[in-house]
């Protein structure tokens, strides 16, 4: 099903996204049924500006509206309604979800709300008014799920599982042990509850440690396709309020992450690590097992955390390290390597 858009008025987008519009009053009626970048939007449509290298495009812009903080006000064409706000990116995020409110979250694949006959739906599940689950998915005996959910082809939830209201399961995911909450969204591929990575080496062999823990996955937590969330080892995996993960995330068993984390593509997080809340993760990083990692930490791409991170605190490198002290050893290997490449030229000109 494509994404539908819902045209609306300048006056109207203002209005219901609270930003203030610059222009004449014969100019706030006219429709917006599309976004594009400022560079190519055409009449009719809405674009914005935050980065200032952006800023040549806005003499020429085609746009009906853009949005812009007020030092910008005096270059937006007098054609042009200038909707002006202190942070533009999350206003213009605000406004695409009145402009496409079904891109919201995955869309049924066949559009067709209720229970598909070619579903299997244990007659021991729970399931609530305006729930979808389409063709091929598997709802396990005890599985509860809320009102206004939806459950994508080939998903299977196990049984126990506990889905809450307006709660997206992508396509061919498989959720098990787990207790998952109101609004959150699990793309395409994802699996959940399986057990996690536990054996006890020796020269025998290497013996499985049963699982027996749970994930737990709080309100609006968005989770990126083909990512794994182990179940608990001996108490629970949790994903807190708000955490949007990206594509391709490994989390080992008892972790537990705090609410609005952002936790970007290929990043790995061994097992009984714990972060705080509003920490930032940057692709391709890896945090060992019983690491924790403060309150509003950053972490940058590709590094490996093998250490406590305090709240607040940016590190990088390989092992992770202040991220200024970082740059600076990098700028200095920069220098160095441009200083031997230049002696190395001249040696080679003298010879």
């Amino acid at each position: 099903m494509l994404i539908k858009q819902e045209p609306l008025s300048i006056k109207e987008l203002a209005d219901r996204c609270g930003l203030e519009a610059k222009a004449e009053p014969s100019l706030l009626g006219k429709m917006i049924v599309g976004a594009a970048p400022l560079e190519s939007a055409e009449t009719g449509q809405i674009a914005f500006l935050d980065n200032p290298k952006y800023v040549k495009y806005l003499e020429g812009t085609q746009a009906s509206a853009v949005i812009c903080q007020e030092k910008y006000l005096d270059q937006v064409p007098e054609r042009v309604v200038a909707l002006l706000s202190d942070r533009p990116y999350d206003a213009y995020a605000g406004v695409l979800a009145q402009l496409y409110p079904t891109g919201m979250r995955p869309l049924p694949i066949t559009g067709i709300a209720g229970i598909s006959d070619r579903a299997f739906v244990s007659p021991e599940a729970q399931i609530e008014d305006n729930v979808t689950v389409e063709f091929g998915a598997c709802i396990g005996p005890g599985a509860a799920l809320g009102s206004g959910s939806v459950i994508l082809p080939g998903a299977v939830i196990g049984p126990g599982v506990q889905i809450g209201r307006n709660t997206t399961i992508g396509a061919n995911s498989v959720v098990i042990h787990a207790l998952i909450g109101d609004n959150v969204i699990v793309h395409n591929g994802v699996q959940i509850g399986q057990d996690g990575f536990g054996f006890a080496m020796g020269p025998g062999g290497h013996q499985k440690i049963p699982q027996f823990g749970r994930v737990i996955i709080q309100d609006k937590v968005e989770i990126g396709a083909g990512t794994a969330i182990d179940r608990g080892a001996n108490r629970d995996t949790i994903i807190g309020e708000g955490t949007k993960i990206d594509n391709q995330v490994q989390i080992g068993h008892n972790t537990v992450i705090g609410r609005h984390c952002v936790i970007v593509g290929q990043v790995g997080i061994s097992g009984s690590a714990k972060l705080g809340n509003f920490v930032v993760i940057a692709g391709k990083s890896g945090v060992a097992g019983h690491i924790e990692v403060g309150d509003g930490a950053q972490v940058g791409g590709g590094t490996a955390v093998l250490s406590n991170v305090a709240p607040g605190e940016s590190v990088m490198g390989i092992p992770a390290i202040q991220a200024s002290s970082w740059m600076r050893n990098a700028a200095k290997i920069m220098l160095e390597d441009r200083k031997e490449k230049a002696a190395a030229k001249a040696k080679k000109k003298n010879d």
